[in-house]
This record gives structure tokens, sequence and C-alpha cells, in this order.
């Protein structure tokens, strides 16, 4: 039988809104130009595959800062979840499986944990 873990309330929310995070940040990344700064568009197949990108308008002042701040967020969230207090009471060689589990624990409510 798998081990259960009963993770605090403020870790499960700070593992939720990291996910939402990096979701929205990716989802952002997608949308932009491929180049921060303005940029030719450039054909090479020189390599061993073709590699050909458009010209790149570069992100606005905007994009910039929006992406700065959801990575920024990402880092708070991040560093919050791994440095949390929880994870000094799992035994050292179950802290792998339990941070996975912390992972998907938003696909599970708590109450059908058990």
């Amino acid at each position: 039988m798998a081990t259960t873990y009963d993770f605090p309330s403020d870790l499960r929310a700070g593992q939720e809104e990291l996910h939402q995070v990096r979701a929205e940040l990716s989802a952002l990344l997608k949308r932009l130009p491929w180049s921060v700064e303005p940029l030719d568009g450039f054909s090479d197949d020189g390599g061993w595959r073709k590699v050909e990108r458009p010209a790149s308008p570069g992100w606005t002042a905007d994009e910039q800062a929006e992406v700065e701040k959801l990575r920024q967020r990402e880092h708070e969230l991040a560093v919050f979840v791994s440095c949390h207090r929880f994870w000094a009471e799992v035994a050292a060689g179950d802290r792998v499986e339990a941070r996975m589990r912390l992972k998907r624990a938003h696909e599970t409510p708590p109450d059908e944990e058990a």
C-alpha cells in the first residue's frame, strides 16, 4: 500500500499556485515572438536539420514586465514549496516520493486521499 501524506494546506496551496503560474508563463511564452529583442529572420540548413525563424518584432515593455513578474512569482513559490517546514517531518528516503505526490495532490481532493 502506498504511503499517504498529510500535506499542510499552505503547502498544497503553494504547489497549486505554482502549477498555475507555470501554466500561465508557458502559455504566455508560446504567444510571444521567439526573440525578446527585434531580430531579422534566418534560415540555416547547414546543420543536421534545417532551422528557420521569421523576423521577430521583439517583446513590448509590458510583455517583458509580465514575463518577469511570472518568473519572479514562480521562483518565490518554488522556494516556498521546496523549503517548507513539512519536509523536515518526512524521512529523507521518502522525500522524493512525497514530493511527487504533492505535485499530483491537486488531482485528488484532500478528503479522498485516505
